[in-house]
């Protein structure tokens, strides 16, 4: 298997568990030739890279440039045909993906009426909209700007039993202070920890739809966690430089 991500990617570092699970050999294109110039120390300092190295991923570093147009590179074509591998896209969006991902929803799901979930490269929502009955409703928190979901959804499930909300704080692992604030508030009140690039931005934006009176009194919410933890190391470097309140 095949894929593609940045350092701290959270597909990447779940492609390599499930490649070790199921005895599968697994490659990464990560983003950053940087990063493949001192691999010992790339790994002593990135535990998502460091774990998905140790889960037998084959790790292949490439410029920002490259990684623009990564799937023509040379080097996937030939690891392609050398390794026999499987592609998968960045993101890990696909048809068989859709199909996987509607086994998140079980029938003891049912009983709710809205599922809210966070959308990356909407491979996710797009599963559980598929999943869910007629009775339920879709919430869907794009972790970045853009108006292309809707495309990228209705390729993938012709029901229209969803919506999306606008709670990208400016776009793709952009954020704010109030959002470092209210995840570190609500990993203390709940003992829940979120990442600022996907369920932190859903759990906002769906606490401030329910604090607003959008949804009816009683009803039923399920909130899908797509995990994600490991990137807030990546984040709080990132804070530390700006002198910003770290995510705990």
């Amino acid at each position: 298997m095949l894929s593609f991500g940045g350092a701290y990617s959270n597909h990447i570092a779940a492609l390599a568990e499930a490649c070790k699970l199921t005895k599968l050999k697994s490659i990464g294109i990560i983003r950053g030739d940087e990063l493949g110039q001192n691999l010992e120390k790339t790994l002593s300092e990135n535990q998502t890279l460091k774990r998905a190295y140790s889960n037998g991923m084959q790790l292949h570093f490439v410029s920002r440039a490259d990684y623009r147009k990564k799937e023509f590179l040379p080097l996937v074509n030939r690891l392609l045909e050398s390794e026999n591998a499987l592609l998968i896209p960045e993101g890990g969006t696909n048809q068989l993906a859709i199909k996987g991902c509607q086994e998140i929803l079980t029938q003891a799901d049912n009983d709710f009426d809205v599922i809210a979930c966070s959308l990356g490269t909407s491979g996710t929502f797009s599963g559980l909209v598929e999943a869910s009955n007629s009775k339920q409703y879709l919430l869907g928190f794009p972790a970045l700007k853009g108006d292309f979901f809707h495309n990228e959804i209705k390729k993938y499930t012709s029901k229209s039993n969803w919506r999306l909300a606008d709670y990208h704080f400016g776009g793709y692992a952009k954020y704010s202070v109030e959002l470092i604030n209210f995840m570190n508030d609500f990993k203390q009140k709940y003992g829940v920890s979120l990442d600022p690039i996907y369920t932190g931005k859903m759990m906002y934006g769906l606490l401030e739809l329910v604090k607003s009176g959008h949804f009816s009194k009683n009803t039923r919410i399920l909130a899908i966690h797509t995990g994600g933890l490991q990137a807030i190391q990546g984040f709080n470097k990132r804070l530390v430089t700006k002198n910003e309140p770290q995510i705990i």
